[in-house]
């Protein structure tokens, strides 16, 4: 990976086709005006992938700042999420989220959480349904095990393009990574800061001799295993500081001292 001051053009590919950015701007708590500044200031930093969901109640704001912001469309990313107690109603939330968002279609849509535990086959068969008739590029799940993911694919023949996942260097696990790999499945991570101890000696030794900080070490340390991070802050600074991880690069041993952090 090479450090040119900027990571925003760095992208996974799909399976479906199409690039998904390695670094995305999460907003899940932000609401109202607080949503749209923030968006907009992501925007505005140079952020080209939007992570939002139905269960956020913040797509308006999240089209509102899109629009705001005069990028063009095809330049953004754009995730939103189908809640688990929406089965049964998919094609009607997804057209809803369509029009909060201000958007003919998206880029990529997943299931929130396996409804009612389980893999959910019906509901993904209406997701290829929707992605069929072109109202998302690419289909996907939030908080699947692997085996989940080989129930659909096995029911359906279509393995997700994305499953979204809690990750950081607490919940680092090479079995999982290796894995989603194996299949085909990027894996995007959610809450790297959250989730994390960001008082970890190891994490705070090692932002202290790159004269970085501990979340942008965190978010450095997704970009080199290859791992889409979806960072998120209310705060103008913290935004533009998390993603400002183009001017270093971790070390092997680095990386293995932060991937042994979770024992």
């Amino acid at each position: 990976m090479t450090n040119n001051g900027s990571v925003f053009h760095l992208t996974t590919p799909l399976r479906s086709g199409g690039r998904l950015p390695l670094v995305g701007f999460g907003t899940w708590q932000l609401r109202g005006d607080d949503a749209r500044q923030a968006v907009g200031w992501a925007l505005e930093a140079g952020y080209r992938h939007l992570d939002t969901a139905t269960s956020y109640r913040n797509q308006r704001e999240v089209g509102a700042a899109l629009r705001e912001s005069g990028i063009p469309r095809e330049e953004v990313f754009v995730t939103t999420k189908l809640p688990p107690d929406h089965v049964g109603r998919e094609r009607r939330t997804l057209e809803e989220s369509l029009s909060e968002l201000g958007l003919d279609h998206l880029d990529l849509w997943l299931i929130h959480w396996p409804p009612g535990g389980r893999a959910g086959v019906s509901t993904w068969q209406e997701f290829i349904a929707a992605r069929n008739d072109g109202l998302t590029k690419a289909i996907g799940v939030s908080n699947y095990s692997t085996a989940q993911l080989d129930e659909l694919a096995s029911a359906t023949g279509e393995m997700p393009d994305v499953n979204q996942i809690k990750w950081s260097p607490a919940t680092f696990d090479r079995t999982i990574l290796e894995g989603h790999r194996e299949r085909g499945v990027v894996l995007e991570g959610y809450s790297p800061f959250r989730s994390a101890d960001l008082d970890h000696p190891v994490l705070a030794g090692i932002a202290e001799a790159h004269g970085k900080t501990v979340p942008q070490v965190i978010v450095r340390w997704h970009l080199q295993h290859g791992i889409v991070v979806i960072p998120k802050s209310g705060r103008r600074e913290r935004i533009i500081s998390n993603a400002d991880v183009g001017d270093f690069e971790l070390s092997q041993e680095e990386m293995d001292a932060i991937d042994g952090i979770s024992g």
